[in-house]
């Protein structure tokens, strides 16, 4: 008898621990799907928010707002080329006999293409210096269809602007420009151009970084600071313009890194409102220089190169902008400016980097007598330079 209670004793036991078992399991599904619900409760929402803003396509309506003002340039010119030297060697005509006829220096027609946009009604396009310079003839193509002779009114290659000039009877689209100075970074990005021939392509990103200088993007001939996007600029996009989620053009497609996916570089609006006035007038635009090649120092890189038993010269540990070389009869010879000289300071003005100590001289008047503060050796030297213009390579 007390054998069968205990086994009956043990089954209920059994069972209870069995539905107890049963209901956490519940309980956690449960507590599962309230969870569930719940995140089903919040997704919608982001859902129709993602939704919305898809279903309203900003992209689209800012390409819509300047698309008819992008247009297409096609451009050819007159290049010459000389022979290969190779036919003209004795060693190889051994091989290769002489030619038939003397070789001359010959004449060839190169095409290229690129992109501009409309910035007023009288039929002014903006683009790139290197899309339309040394151009024999320039075509420019609208979205519509319509086509146009275009005249180069100005070409500015240190910011590789260029002012192109339309004749047209009939209304022209023009493109809003933005204020380049409000961009962020995270901004929306957009590039619109005619990549490879491919008329009005359209592709989006975001401003990656701000201010990026021309030499620190490989090209130390211009004195731009850039907006860099991911936004992709492909060959023909040159001289597109890259706008604003609300179609507004905040900067110009100028450059691409060859070594480099996935970055491009555009031309601030406002850069180009400085100066489009004096190329569209024909005006060549002044830039003054002082004549030379500058490189940042810091007390940590003067320490490295001080501690090198190769060095070739001792570097004072000091903040400031070293002069790696000094252009020959430039403003900074004639001031007695010396490989090797550290400025620190330009009219009382400390400089620590190389790209401040260029806008300070971009930003002076052609003739402006700048004074340095240098430190040579363990001297300190104050000298006057005068700026000169800076004459087109």
């Amino acid at each position: 008898m007390q054998q069968v209670c205990k086994r009956q004793k043990v089954g209920v036991m059994g069972r209870l621990k069995i539905t107890f078992r049963v209901m956490g399991r519940l309980v956690l599904l449960l507590c599962a799907a309230m969870l569930l619900l719940n995140i089903g409760w919040v997704a919608p929402s982001q859902a129709n928010a993602l939704a919305a803003v898809q279903g309203s396509s900003f992209v689209a309506s800012a390409v819509r707002q300047v698309g008819d003002a992008v247009v297409r340039i096609d451009t050819e010119r007159t290049i010459t080329r000389n022979p290969d030297p190779y036919l003209n060697d004795p060693f190889f005509r051994q091989f290769f006999g002489s030619p038939m006829t003397p070789q001359m220096p010959y004449e060839e027609r190169q095409q290229g293409q690129g992109s501009g946009f409309i910035i007023d009604a009288e039929g002014t396009i903006l683009t790139n210096a290197h899309v339309v310079d040394d151009a024999d003839s320039v075509t420019v193509r609208l979205k519509d269809g319509r086509t146009f002779e275009g005249v180069v009114k100005g070409v500015d290659e240190v910011t590789d602007l260029a002012v192109v000039s339309i004749a047209s009877d009939e209304p022209l689209p023009v493109a809003d420009l933005a204020d380049s100075d409000q961009v962020q970074v995270g901004d929306w990005a957009i590039a619109v151009g005619n990549p490879l021939g491919l008329d009005n392509t359209v592709t989006l990103g975001i401003v990656s970084t701000l201010n990026r200088s021309s030499s620190m993007v490989g090209i130390p001939d211009k004195r731009l600071d850039f907006i860099q996007t991911d936004a992709a600029i492909n060959p023909g996009n040159s001289g597109g313009p890259l706008l604003n989620e609300r179609g507004e053009v905040i900067g110009i497609n100028t450059a691409i890194r060859a070594n480099a996916n996935g970055i491009g570089f555009a031309i601030p609006i406002n850069k180009a409102k400085d100066i489009v006035p004096q190329l569209a007038r024909g005006e060549r635009v002044v830039h003054p220089y002082l004549g030379i090649q500058i490189v940042t120092l810091t007390p940590e890189l003067a320490q490295r190169n001080n501690s090198d038993p190769n060095s070739t010269m001792m570097m004072p540990e000091v903040e400031g902008v070293l002069v790696a070389g000094v252009v020959p009869n430039a403003p900074a010879a004639e001031a007695g400016v010396r490989r090797g000289d550290v400025i620190t300071q330009i009219d009382g003005n400390a400089v620590t980097t190389a790209d401040a100590l260029q806008r300070l001289v971009e930003n002076s008047r052609l003739g402006q007598s700048l004074r340095l503060t240098v430190r040579r050796g363990d001297r300190t030297q104050q000298l006057s330079v005068r700026t000169a213009e800076l004459q087109a390579s």
